[in-house]
């Protein structure tokens, strides 16, 4: 999980492509999630960013084909790389929606997580113990400065009795009937390669890594955490 790994020094190929959409600035109200205790589960709700995550560590408890609904999203044209059935594509401004509906074999959509980490996967799909909801559109842009409306996590919708997802994503909260968790992005610096004479603009821009500081903000149980983390992704 994106933020996770941040706090642990992981830096790797997946969250370098989860930080190219922001540039210098403040980005309020990111990874949102919340999350409540019920009799025999979880339900959780979070933010766009958490989409491919959720959508991959659900699949990889499946064994078997399972029906699955929803978009994937990219401004490449992944046609030939989908091996199911794609029931229509929409183009927007370079940016293709490929609508499934169909019932796949969970590798063939986790082969393509990991080949495209750049690509957006919302997904909604159920297994034996958790069913999972994903708003099937793409996500909105970053843009930085504030944001005066109440942050809400509406877009991914986890409903699970699989404390190993639980612990991932609130990470470092321990125990509690409800928490709700939101972040504050702040790119102070955009780390360009030593090489750049030699580069294209489009490929200075995907070796280039952002640098500054992740802020949590965690509200367990009406106490308020804040932590705080720095990055060069």
């Amino acid at each position: 999980m994106i933020v996770k790994k941040i706090f642990d020094g992981v830096f790797d190929d997946i969250v370098h492509a989860n930080f190219l959409k922001f540039g210098r600035g403040m980005y309020e109200n990111r990874y949102l999630i919340e999350g409540k205790r019920q009799a025999k589960k979880w339900a959780v709700k979070t933010s766009a960013e958490y989409a491919n995550f959720l959508v991959k560590r659900c699949l990889e408890k499946i064994n078997g084909s399972v029906d699955i609904k929803g978009v994937i999203v990219s401004t490449s044209d992944l046609k030939d790389e989908i091996g199911f059935d794609i029931k229509k594509v929409s183009n927007f401004q370079g940016v293709k929606k490929n609508v499934i509906d169909t019932s796949v074999e969970p590798s063939q959509i986790l082969e393509l997580i990991d080949k495209y980490p750049k690509v957006f996967f919302a997904l909604s799909f159920s297994g034996e113990d958790f069913v999972l909801k994903i708003k099937a559109k793409a996500p909105a842009s970053a843009k930085p400065g504030k944001n005066n409306e109440r942050a809400v996590a509406d877009f991914c919708s986890l409903k699970t009795q699989d404390q190993s997802i639980i612990d991932e994503l609130f990470f470092g909260v321990g125990d509690f009937k409800e928490v709700f968790i939101n972040h504050i992005i702040n790119v102070t610096d955009i780390v360009y390669p030593d090489n750049m004479n030699e580069l294209k603009p489009g490929e200075i821009r995907e070796l280039s890594k952002r640098k500054g500081i992740i802020k949590r903000i965690a509200n367990v149980d009406s106490v308020e955490k804040i932590s705080e983390a720095k990055f060069v992704a």
